[in-house]
């Protein structure tokens, strides 16, 4: 049988570090790509503005994307 090593306990204030720095990144990438959908609405003068709502949709599933990996690491 494996003898398992024992876990480091970690500190619970660096894992509200990262968890907070977490929720800016996923607002910085969703802000940052709204602006960039309403730059090319403007810049091709579309009146629909379907490219804002593409590019924060895929805001939203890069910084999902973005958590996840982060999680992993966190995790570990």
């Amino acid at each position: 049988m494996k003898q398992q090593k024992p876990r480091k306990p970690k500190s619970n204030f660096k894992n509200f570090a990262v968890l907070s720095g977490i929720a800016f990144e996923m607002g910085a990438i969703i802000f940052l790509a709204a602006k960039g959908g309403l730059w090319l609405d403007d810049h091709n003068q579309n009146d629909k503005k379907i490219y804002t709502a593409i590019a924060t949709l895929l805001g939203v599933a890069i910084s999902l994307y973005v958590v996840l990996q982060q999680l992993k690491r966190l995790k570990n």
